[in-house]
């Protein structure tokens, strides 16, 4: 069903109002709700929390837009809260993590195969596959740390297996920056589809950034720390896509549209009920964001919001496992890596990337280390030890 964000002029500011009980609400099974759910509730608060940062900068450049944002930062800051807290607490932060890298994984999967600019959609699946690595390499931590399989968490949709190792991830920054498009002639979904993903890298860096420290083991401190500089270049890599000509007024209503074909998609898709009215009331909330944003866009800039917003969104993002195409892109596309903005064999990959990985690495990796060995099969590797131990034997 197309989606017109033209259609409704949602709930004013003004009107979308929380209580403290109100905002934090019955969190979510971590069992028993659908692990996409949970994908669902991530995305969302990186989207929500983008929006925060975006309200911030712009606020610092334009004096008559700083009453306005800060109405909406207030409700925005409010929705992240209330969507964040929908994790139960018998997550633990490496279960968390395992379900961050399930939803970059088959959120950008499911973006890499909708997205019209062949260009971009290369830069998804180059993306893709790293996000995939870091999966495997936070799954034998997850086992060898805490004796749990990731599959409690992944519920079968997302495969637990090596890709591009992450030790051959780290790149010069001048081998991080992409093409961006060209906003003129960009597909309003190439749009909506790059703000998603810097949001989603965005979070995810900061989220590793915030819990690395927390732990006592060495290695996962390091861990969590290699990773985290990857997920920091890859939020390098997906802003640089983003077309610098763009006015704050146009960025702002695209980051309001973004939120509101978010919310629209998971209104679509969603299973849990009670989760599913959350995301009714801020799609609601969004499109009042939206048409406040239009309005600014009218008064300031003196455009139509239609030269933006051009079109009617098709269909939702698919929140489903794309396990068939993650398979293909890991077949064919292993090997490609980056050149200035191009994407070349590994064969031909520059020196200055290839001496930056050196030196970073020159202690070791740890996610070589972490994953030595390591093959994901059902159950841990406590459990399998326990069977396959000369006379150990359970009763």
């Amino acid at each position: 069903m197309a989606f017109s964000l033209f259609d409704s002029k949602g709930v004013h500011v003004d009107n979308q109002h929380f209580t403290w009980r109100d905002m934090v609400q019955k969190p979510i099974s971590k069992l028993d709700d659908d692990a996409f759910t949970r994908v669902r509730i991530i995305l969302t608060n990186g989207l929500e929390n983008e929006a925060l940062r975006f309200g911030h900068m712009a606020a610092r450049h334009n004096l008559a837009l700083r009453l306005p944002l800060a109405k909406v930062r207030r409700t925005e800051q409010h929705q992240a809260t209330m969507i964040n807290w929908l994790i139960a607490a018998d997550h633990s932060p490496l279960e968390t993590t395992i379900a961050y890298e399930q939803t970059a994984i088959e959120v950008t999967a499911a973006v890499a195969q909708r997205e019209p600019d062949t260009y971009l959609a290369q830069v998804y699946r180059f993306g893709l596959l790293e996000d995939f690595d870091h999966l495997y390499r936070f799954s034998a931590l997850l086992d060898r740390m805490e004796g749990k399989d990731a599959n409690n968490i992944l519920q079968s949709y997302t495969d637990v297996m090596h890709g591009r190792p992450t030790s051959e991830h780290h790149r010069a920054p001048e081998d991080e920056l992409r093409r961006p498009y060209v906003s003129s002639t960009a597909d309003l979904i190439t749009r909506l589809h790059a703000l998603m993903l810097v949001a989603g890298e965005y979070q995810t860096h900061d989220y590793y950034m915030n819990i690395g420290p927390l732990f006592a083991d060495p290695l996962a401190r390091q861990l969590y720390a290699e990773i985290a500089s990857v997920e920091e270049q890859h939020v390098t890599q997906y802003s640089s896509i983003l077309d610098p000509g763009d006015s704050w007024l146009e960025q702002w209503v695209l980051h309001e549209a973004t939120e509101c074909y978010l919310y629209y998609s998971c209104i679509e898709q969603e299973s849990n009920h009670h989760v599913r009215a959350i995301w009714e009331r801020f799609l609601d909330y969004e499109l009042g964001h939206f048409h406040m944003a239009c309005e600014a866009l009218q008064k300031f800039d003196s455009r139509d919001p239609a030269e933006i917003i051009a079109s009617s969104i098709d269909s939702p993002l698919a929140f489903r496992s794309q396990r068939d195409f993650v398979r293909k892109v890991l077949a064919s596309e292993i090997d490609v890596r980056a050149d200035g903005t191009r994407f070349i064999d590994k064969a031909q990959e520059g020196a200055l990337s290839q001496r930056y990985r050196a030196m970073v690495n020159t202690d070791g990796s740890p996610s070589d280390t972490v994953a030595s060995g390591y093959v994901w099969s059902p159950g841990t590797e406590l459990y399998r030890k326990k069977w396959t131990t000369p006379g150990v034997h359970t009763h």
